[in-house]
């Protein structure tokens, strides 16, 4: 996949923009807070939709502005796709997502039309953070493989929050409680599905993560990856689910929420045997990061037959010089969109396009 253009209409700082990149490398520079971050932003909310740094549509409307708009066209095996995405504080749809000239009913309609990696350094959650941010990190790659297994995960939530609700209700209602059978399955037979999914995915990420951790790392570290569930590997997954609901029903009914299941699973990540989280120090967690980056491209390249486009938000700097010359070596590799203060951050690569950025404004 290759993106031809993409255009901003007041986007965060940017009043207008359009950028044609090159089919390599492509390079925004400047000095920090000028709107680098801002364009990779743009890129992500085509992928999937939706802004890696925060919840609320609203904040990526220009200040003083009622809209926005991005629009993008890529070039892909079967041919041209665009997509443009409609921001508006005042409407009662604060989110509109067009394909074309059709316009979406759902969001997940948009997922595939731009496929994208993005390593950004709030990325360094998925190591050092709770269990909910590496479930994050596989949903939202799935989710953009897979739009089957986004309309499976929204299920999953729905029934999850009804089954809460339910358990609140049951409180105040004990008559209630014989409804809660039927909740309990809905939740097993969908979660099922989704743990059966992650385990296979992160299966295959562990293969590809473990072979980038050991180029990026000259063969001196050993990064391995494994899912934990509360459900055994093989068997009966839905059947496993159930029972486990069944069983913790009475310390539910008592917390009135949902204590067992796949909102409470998570990914085990290690570096040479030992818990990344714990032990690994800044560099590792962010290399390993970098590492679950390079195998998620591995993996899209797999399931959708041609790459995906890999976005770096000042991931150079932080890097040292080995460890930079062997990312800089597998970015040739796929169309990619770098920020950076400094230039010589990137000595090595073929920069195809540079981008100066300051304040919101881009010249070449």
């Amino acid at each position: 996949m290759r993106v031809k253009s993409l255009s901003l209409k007041n986007f965060r700082n940017y009043e207008q923009a359009v950028i044609e990149p090159d089919s390599g490398v492509t390079v925004f520079t400047g000095p920090n807070a000028q709107g680098k971050t801002n364009i990779l932003e743009a890129l992500h909310l085509c992928c999937l939709g939706r802004s890696h740094r925060t919840a609320r549509d609203e904040e990526l409307i220009r200040w003083g502005a009622a809209n926005a708009r991005v629009n993008i066209l890529t070039h892909q095996q079967d041919g041209t796709h665009e997509v443009t995405i409609l921001l508006d504080k005042h409407q009662k749809k604060k989110k509109t997502v067009r394909i074309g000239a059709r316009q979406a009913d759902r969001i997940g309609e948009l997922l595939g039309h731009v496929c994208g990696v993005l390593f950004s350094p709030e990325d360094l959650s998925i190591i050092k953070d709770g269990p909910a941010e590496r479930r994050r990190f596989i949903d939202m790659q799935l989710s953009q493989l897979r739009p089957q297994y986004f309309y499976a995960l929204q299920r999953a939530v729905r029934t999850l929050n009804q089954r809460n609700a339910l358990l609140k209700e049951i409180a105040k209602n004990p008559s209630l409680l014989p409804t809660l059978d039927m909740w309990d399955e809905q939740l097993a037979g969908i979660g099922a599905q989704i743990a059966q999914s992650r385990r296979e995915a992160i299966a295959q990420l562990s293969q590809d993560a473990k072979a980038a951790h050991a180029s990026l790392t000259d063969g001196r570290e050993e990064l391995r990856l494994w899912y934990i569930s509360q459900t055994a590997e093989g068997g009966d997954v839905e059947g496993q689910l159930l029972a486990r609901l069944r069983a913790a029903r009475s310390e539910d009914l008592r917390r009135m929420t949902t204590t067992v299941g796949i909102h409470r699973d998570d990914i085990g990540v290690t570096i040479n045997g030992k818990e990344a989280r714990t032990f690994a120090s800044q560099g590792q967690q962010r290399s390993a990061v970098l590492s679950l980056k390079l195998a998620q491209l591995e993996m899209a390249a797999r399931e959708t037959g041609e790459a995906p486009i890999l976005m770096l938000d000042d991931v150079m700097s932080e890097l040292d010089p080995g460890r930079r010359r062997q990312l800089i070596e597998r970015i040739d590799r796929v169309q990619t969109f770098v920020t950076c203060t400094d230039l010589s951050d990137l000595a090595g690569a073929r920069q195809g396009a540079v981008y100066h950025v300051e304040n919101g404004v881009l010249s070449r």
